[in-house]
């Protein structure tokens, strides 16, 4: 009777935490799928995120750190998250240092996604970045050529952060159907890659544009450089039909246009204009790094860093600008790190690129890669992508799905060995 009611016993324990495992599973599956969805929306996007945390937790996730700890992107975002707050301690404003900071911690989503994967779940991830991806694309389709406006408004989404969504829809559609095998999906991923490319040359955004264009050259070149005949049938190819989207975009001739009048304004000392003032930002950014180069001003610092700055640089040249923006940044993520945390700041943004590379090297992902860093570091050289929610989360969850997606494609190569 007793050895019965023992095994009784244990039966119950392992239904019990049979069911456990079940919920929990459901759980990580539901907070992939939301989190692709939402991350969009700006106040959604925390909640998605406590989601997911909760579903790692529940997961095992604690348990797996010291695993997760040894890629090299965590690693990065970890130190780039702790350099900022230590930035705070320095900040004459800390809460605006604060405020930044928040903007930044949106990082370390990559650490709870990437660990909740496996194989069962990826398809939810997958599905769950589709449904968000294709849902703010119909969105800005909608807005540009039904009612001729910029972006996603509804979203609060500014022409500029959906053209760094369409740059990286090329980029990543591009590299999926390149290393396609099934001919006609190859070719329905060639022709969405255009589709996007021919929405960003229809958004007013010149930097994201600028920063997708050599990308996709690179990423076409890592891919086809073995193929010289067909790597330059592809680039004439795209060429032409950049060329025809070029020549008939309304408003890439306005970017155009307006650039030329920039310049001739900068030329008379006149920055009250977009490009004008990217320039003087930059200019003063550098400035004021070299005043505090090893620690800079603190963080969340830009605005404060630069009205002390153009006070005085060049005889007060910029002083007007301070009120040109509500909330100013550099327009550039190495000076933007540069103010904050001067050398230190520019070792962590360096550092982050390298850990990103390395973890898609480290998976056999190295043309991916290259190009997603390029991508980041070129969209960074005119923007400051980092503090946009919706992008750098993008970048994350792609790149958490593409190593899930190879690690299952070398687990299917092994059982088949087997």
């Amino acid at each position: 009777m007793q050895y019965l009611k023992t095994h009784e016993e244990s039966g119950s324990l392992f239904s019990l935490q049979k069911s456990r495992y079940v919920w929990c599973d459901v759980l990580a599956k539901f907070a992939l799928l939301f989190f692709g969805i939402v991350l969009w929306y700006k106040m959604s996007i925390y909640f998605g995120y406590g989601l997911l945390v909760l579903a790692w937790v529940l997961d095992g996730g604690l348990h797996r750190s010291r695993q997760m700890i040894k890629e090299p992107l965590v690693l990065a975002i970890l130190f780039f998250c702790a350099v900022l707050v230590l930035g705070i301690l320095w900040s004459d404003y800390p809460n605006s240092g604060r405020i930044r900071w928040n903007k930044y911690i949106v990082l370390t989503v990559f650490i709870p996604y990437l660990s909740l994967l496996n194989k069962e779940r990826l398809s939810w991830a997958i599905g769950g970045l589709v449904i968000g991806y294709s849902v703010v694309l119909s969105m800005g389709i909608y807005y540009r050529f039904l009612l001729g406006e910029q972006g996603v408004p509804i979203l609060k989404m500014k022409y500029l952060h959906f053209s760094m969504m369409l740059g990286i829809g090329v980029i990543l559609i591009s590299y999926l159907a390149a290393t396609s095998s099934n001919k006609k999906v190859r070719g329905l991923l060639w022709g969405f890659a255009v589709f996007l490319l021919f929405m960003q040359f229809n958004q007013n955004a010149r930097g994201p544009l600028l920063a997708t264009v050599p990308t996709l050259i690179l990423l076409l070149f890592m891919l086809y450089r073995t193929h010289i005949k067909k790597l330059l049938g592809i680039i004439a190819a795209m060429i032409i039909v950049m060329g025809a989207f070029a020549y008939n975009s309304n408003n890439f001739h306005e970017r155009v246009s307006q650039a030329q009048g920039d310049i001739e304004l900068i030329q008379q000392e006149n920055y009250g204009t977009s490009g004008g003032y990217r320039l003087a930002m930059w200019d003063v950014g550098l400035h004021a790094i070299a005043q505090r180069p090893w620690f800079g001003y603190g963080t969340g610092m830009a605005a404060s860093a630069f009205e002390q700055t153009a006070e005085t640089y060049k005889g007060g040249r910029y002083k007007s600008l301070a009120k040109f923006q509500k909330n100013p940044h550099y327009h550039n993520d190495l000076i933007e790190m540069g103010v904050y945390l001067g050398a230190l700041g520019l070792l962590a943004y360096i550092f982050l690129l390298w850990g990103w590379f390395q973890t898609l090297r480290a998976h056999r992902l190295t043309t991916l890669g290259i190009a997603l860093v390029c991508f980041i570091f070129l969209a960074g050289l005119t923007d400051v992508i980092f503090i946009y929610s919706q992008i750098p989360s993008l970048l994350l969850v792609i790149t958490a799905i593409a190593i899930g997606w190879k690690e299952a494609e070398l687990s299917k190569v092994t059982q088949t060995i087997r």
